[in-house]
């Protein structure tokens, strides 16, 4: 019982640690229209990329889904668990994302002002 709640209170720990270095970052400047135009591109490519490999990824683990599904020695239950992480997976992948590229353009904004601002930017997005 005191093993759940350590790990289910690390889990909601990290969550809001996360929220708040994504707010602190999209707060941060973004820099001139030609880098907002750049970093706009980047980002639907990104989403692009994303979708399309999550489709494929989409499928494998729909068949994977099954497969543990109808296996006794594993079960829906198990099944369910392998889909919601999956499914949180992908979740993972689209912020990830999102915020790496809104980062990258606000850590090239930052660079304006020195290479440790950069840096600061930089270390801060990646954690």
């Amino acid at each position: 019982m005191l093993t759940s709640l350590f790990i289910f209170g690390s889990a909601l720990a990290a969550l809001v640690y996360g929220a708040v270095v994504i707010a602190s970052i999209l707060r941060l400047p973004e820099g001139n229209d030609k880098m907002k135009e750049i970093a706009a591109a980047i980002q639907a490519g990104a989403k692009a990329f994303l979708n399309r490999q999550y489709k494929s990824v989409a499928l494998v683990a729909a068949i994977l889904f099954l497969i543990i599904g109808f296996v006794p020695a594993l079960g829906w239950l198990t099944a369910l668990a392998f889909i919601v992480g999956a499914g949180l997976s992908a979740l993972t992948g689209y912020i990830g994302m999102y915020v790496s590229v809104r980062a990258n353009v606000r850590t090239t904004e930052a660079a304006r002002g020195g290479l440790a601002k950069a840096l600061g930017v930089a270390v801060e997005a990646a954690a």
